[in-house]
């Protein structure tokens, strides 16, 4: 079984060297490749205040956050939820950063460190091996990969972990639909040369139309045409071992 953690988190500031702490974190679980509508989400009182910068990016507030519980009251459920699996994070080192920042304030019931209990990968770093010298950001992805963030007006941790994993998985597999790029032949990263789409494994089978007669009757017509023409006509052979 391949367990996969999708992961985000939200936080008072840029720099946990600086003081600022989580104060948000979503988690959506994805195992074999699909979305198992487990999910682990939780806001978090940091003691401290949040900058307004940070507030104009995901809208969380210090009054919001009053009654929150504090970090040390959820690390244990929280390594629960994500302990061995792979934890698929967009610019992992920052969220990596925070979070061992705050395993680390724990002091003696410190666990140690995230990576001491799960695999790491950055999606970000993924991205930019695959599109050199392109946009990158989460957004950007979603535009690339056709996958809807129209709810994204804000940052938010379960949001951003559930359209990453869309992005995630679409990005990794699913099914290529070629395409010969711009019309100038400049092949621009955003159009794309190649576009990647995940079908949905619920979509209905798909409807499957047979020639009628008469079109059967037309099509050796015109395979009839073409031997006349041409001589041998491998169509014709092959048509008429389909319907012997």
């Amino acid at each position: 079984m391949s367990r996969i953690i999708v992961l985000d988190t939200e936080t008072t500031g840029l720099e946990p060297s600086q003081g600022h702490r989580v104060i948000e974190i979503g988690c959506v679980e994805v195992i074999n490749r699909k979305l198992t509508g487990n999910h682990y989400h939780v806001y978090i009182q940091p003691e401290r205040e949040v900058e307004a910068s940070a507030i104009e990016v995901h809208g969380i507030t210090n009054e919001f956050l009053a009654d929150k519980p504090l970090f040390s009251h959820i690390a244990e459920d929280f390594l629960n939820f994500v302990n061995g699996a792979e934890l698929v994070i967009h610019n992992a080192p920052f969220d990596v950063g925070f979070i061992n920042h705050e395993f680390n304030l724990l002091g003696a019931q410190s666990p140690g460190k995230i990576e001491d209990y799960c695999k790491i990968t950055d999606s970000l770093a993924l991205a930019r091996r695959k599109h050199p010298g392109q946009r990158n950001s989460l957004d950007a992805l979603c535009k690339r990969y056709f996958v809807d963030n129209s709810s994204r007006t804000l940052h938010g941790a379960l949001l951003d972990s559930e359209i990453l994993a869309d992005v995630y998985l679409t990005m990794t597999g699913g099914q290529t639909a070629l395409s010969l790029g711009s019309q100038d032949g400049s092949g621009d990263g955003e159009s794309g040369a190649s576009m990647i789409r995940r079908l949905s494994t619920d979509r209905p089978p798909l409807k499957v139309l047979k020639a009628t007669a008469e079109e059967i009757s037309m099509h050796q017509e015109k395979l009839a045409a073409i031997e006349k023409k041409a001589g041998n006509c491998l169509w014709k052979e092959r048509f008429s071992e389909e319907n012997s």
